[in-house]
């Protein structure tokens, strides 16, 4: 990839002859010395591995306080008292099971994590010393991850059958409360049969909120789980891109400081037919020859403007030399729209949400090749 050094100076016209260059200082300028901007498929490598740590999963061991044993006295309220006992030591062997087999999901749902970790900081690390583009290797690997990951998902949605099962104990739990709380209202009870309900009402409440808490954590881990995996998803798309152009990049364009509104999908938004601003461009991207290696320095550029200001979102500019004839023209205009919607499929597979980038398209006189600009906006 041929690219030029550009240095930041406020508001220059930039003339770029051909394959990849950014300006990023220039759109975004800093105090003291600002670093020549130049860079090549080699030297836009990332160090950090492409995949984040699996968020930390609930610790805690919910089982049930048990029940404690009474005699009966042989009054109806005490026959009610041994029913609503049976009740709960029921509704706490169907929560010991449930306790048990949460900590089952956990240790699979770790072991998965592990395996997928392992094989996608493999595939980092081979990327990272150097290795052909679209490597068969890495991309078995790349494979395996993908099924690892899918593993991963069906932990969730185990957790997921399993909040259902415990919110049905859930409210269980709550009408077993409001039974011994009523049959403290009964007539014909002794002093027995109301201590024995006191402490019954006790138990009773205990696996309550026991119950509440158990709900509370399997859906803060659910919910924590199911962003991990959406930004391993996003982080395998560019990590897929990595092994195509044998060089790492990162973590997904999608995790650099995105809103959640950025991820809502949209199509890329159409603007009229206008001139190139005289801003300076973040990246251009010259298509003067086939096969143009434009993506390393494309991810270095848009990951550094969304480091910076991560509420950023893009002008896809294609740019299409002036035709000497109408046929012509519309020619160069097909070419520099397939261009830029290819930019577009690139970001996108990076990570970028197709709703932060607004694609348009404009001629110039001062290209001869089909080209693409990059603004922030």
């Amino acid at each position: 990839m041929a690219l030029k050094t550009t240095h930041a100076v406020a508001l220059c016209a930039v003339i770029l002859a051909g394959g990849c260059s950014f300006a990023e200082d220039a759109l975004f300028p800093t105090n003291g010395t600002v670093a020549p901007n130049q860079t090549n498929g080699d030297s836009a490598k990332a160090t950090s591995p492409a995949s984040n740590e699996q968020p930390a999963l609930g610790r805690t061991n919910f089982e049930p306080p048990g029940v404690t044993v009474g005699a009966p006295t042989g009054t109806f309220v005490g026959q009610k008292v041994v029913s609503l006992r049976h009740d709960l030591q029921q509704l706490q062997a169907t929560l010991s099971r449930q306790n048990q087999a949460l900590q089952a999901i956990r240790n699979d749902t770790v072991q998965d994590s592990q395996r997928y970790h392992g094989t996608v900081a493999a595939i980092s690390a081979r990327l990272q010393v150097g290795t052909t583009p679209g490597n068969p290797i890495l991309t078995q690997q790349w494979n395996d991850s993908q099924s690892e990951l899918d593993r991963i998902n069906d932990d969730v949605l185990k957790m997921t059958r399993l909040s259902n099962d415990v919110t049905s104990s859930s409210a269980m739990a709550a009408y077993l409360l409001d039974s011994v709380r009523a049959a403290r209202q009964l007539s014909g009870a002794v002093d027995e049969d109301h201590r024995q309900l006191r402490i019954l009402e006790d138990e009773t409440n205990r696996t309550v909120v026991m119950i509440e808490r158990l709900l509370t954590e399997l859906s803060n881990d659910i919910t924590r789980q199911q962003q991990y995996i959406a930004a391993e998803r996003q982080n395998l798309n560019t990590l897929a891109v990595a092994i195509k152009n044998g060089q790492l990049y990162g973590p997904s364009l999608a995790s650099v400081g995105l809103s959640p509104a950025a991820y809502e999908p949209a199509a890329p938004e159409a603007a009229p037919m206008t001139p190139v601003s005289g801003d300076l461009p973040l990246v251009t991207i010259r298509f003067d020859r086939p096969d143009v290696k434009y993506e390393g320095a494309l991810y270095a550029a848009v990951k550094s403007a969304l480091d910076r200001r991560p509420d950023a979102a893009f002008d896809v500019i294609a740019v299409s030399p002036t035709g000497k004839t109408p046929g012509q023209q519309a020619l160069n205009d097909a070419s520099a729209r397939r261009y830029a919607e290819q930019v577009v499929r690139s970001l996108n597979n990076m990570g970028l949400p197709v709703g932060r980038m607004r694609v348009s398209a404009s001629t110039s006189d001062t290209t001869r090749d089909g080209e693409v600009q990059i603004f922030v906006r």
